[in-house]
């Protein structure tokens, strides 16, 4: 019952804690060939000292019930490690709890809060954090396993916190896991990860994608000139998505200015209003044109094949009243759809047409983005020719985020460090007493 094979059971008790639970408390010791071995290397020593601690751990519950395991233990004299407290087979080394106990605190921390884990098993919030190191040191002791054989990753930066923090993840495209996970963003960051691998992994590597961050192109020309670097292409868009917004901004100013021009003709502080009726006409259609352009954030932002029937028609608006900023709708059109090509020679020639058109459509914004996008011409390229695009990597943000949201924030980095480990990659989290049912899913390791 406490999923322990190859112990002896002396004696049991009922107690109750001191807030008044039912607790048993089950009496054990190990097989004799078990014992006095060293948590770290498992090797058999004599022992430090000449009586034995008696020390507790928590099990899973049975039902309402608080179980805990007693045992007298020693310390092992290994000359390697120094004296340390012996291993025992039904926990993690530096663990008061049982292996089941943090196995399954670790499988709950991936989909609920720490404090819904913590209250449920009946620990601290701080422990649940220390349950899933733990957990994710038994399953993946080595995780620089993962960055063998790596060759499409993509890098990128999240928040994980208020105040401009950032964490810094890798991804293998060809698993879609996250490899490799660092505090703060930069080049620096970057070069840390590369650093870490061997020349032979570093050679593997063939395609990386990210973002048009800078810093991320000089540690790729850097460290791994032979990969192509791709730029991802919902960057490229959202980059003209927020030209073209402040296009709409300027022209609703414009507009708005108009309006309150016309205004002062029509609604004269002093004085009857003027009775033409055509200048009325005028200012009631203006003010109509300029509250569309406001309103028209997403009717320009969106794929016209995404449109609602209000948006469209906002949209044949824009395109009668206000010709530079429809211009400057078409435009980002153009670019978001050529980015849709597989053939890279006609990608490049729509994309060559496409600068052309930005260099002379007299918007400044665009004229800059033009500029901008010519840079990273070879890169944009470079991702129609492979297909590999950060969609994985921001997939795989979108998880870390809603963890950290879920935990309400983590006060140790590397206990959030081994969630994402856990939660981002193939790995999984065992559960007690599963049979044969469960294997697809379950982890092969032995516990």
């Amino acid at each position: 019952m406490l999923g322990v094979n190859e112990i002896h059971v002396d004696d049991y008790r009922m107690e109750k804690t001191k807030y008044g639970e039912d607790k048993l408390v089950v009496c054990v010791r190990p097989y004799k060939r078990l014992r006095m071995r060293c948590p770290v290397c498992g090797k058999k020593y004599s022992g430090y000292d000449h009586k034995g601690e008696i020390k507790h751990w928590r099990a899973l519950d049975f039902g309402a019930v608080i179980v805990e395991i007693e045992a007298e233990t020693m310390r092992v004299d290994c000359p390697e490690h120094g004296p340390l407290m012996e291993s025992v087979p039904w926990a993690f080394r530096n663990s008061r709890f049982t292996k089941d106990f943090d196995l399954t605190s670790s499988w709950m921390a991936r989909t609920l809060s720490k404090s819904a884990v913590a209250e449920y098993m009946r620990i601290s919030w701080g422990t649940v954090g220390r349950c899933i190191s733990r957990t994710r040191e038994f399953l993946e002791p080595q995780t620089d396993a993962r960055l063998n054989g790596l060759v499409r990753i993509g890098i990128d930066e999240t928040s994980y916190s208020k105040g401009r923090r950032y964490i810094t993840t890798v991804v293998n495209h060809d698993t879609n896991s996250v490899v490799w996970v660092h505090a703060n963003h930069g080049k620096k960051v970057i070069d840390e990860f590369f650093s870490s691998l061997s020349e032979e992994q570093r050679a593997s590597i063939k395609v990386v994608s990210g973002d048009g961050a800078r810093w991320i192109t000089d540690a790729v020309n850097e460290w791994v000139p032979q990969a192509s670097r791709c730029t991802d292409p919902y960057h490229v868009v959202s980059w003209t998505n927020e030209v073209l917004d402040e296009l709409r901004k300027e022209a609703w100013r414009e507009a708005n200015s108009k309006v309150k021009q016309m205004k002062k003709e029509v609604e004269p502080k002093r004085g009857r209003p003027a009775s033409d009726d055509q200048k009325m006409a005028d200012y009631a259609k203006a003010k109509e044109e300029a509250k569309e352009i406001k309103n028209a954030r997403y009717a320009i932002g969106k794929a016209p094949e995404h449109l609602t029937e209000n948006q469209q028609t906002k949209l044949e608006m824009i395109a009668k009243s206000d010709k530079r900023l429809y211009r400057g709708y078409l435009l980002k059109e153009n670019l978001r759809l050529l980015l849709k090509i597989k053939d890279p020679q006609e990608a490049e020639a729509e994309l060559n047409h496409w600068l052309s058109w930005a260099q002379r459509c007299r918007i400044e914004g665009f004229v800059e983005l033009g500029r901008k996008i010519k840079r990273h011409k070879e890169y944009i390229l470079n991702f129609i020719k492979t297909g590999i695009s950060n969609a994985r990597v921001e997939a795989n943000n979108n998880k870390i985020s809603l963890l950290i949201h879920k935990a309400f924030g983590f006060r140790n980095l590397e206990n959030m460090f081994d969630l994402i480990m856990l939660t981002c990659s193939n790995i999984r989290i065992p559960l007690p007493n599963r049979g044969t049912r469960y294997q697809k899913s379950a982890c092969t390791a032995d516990i």
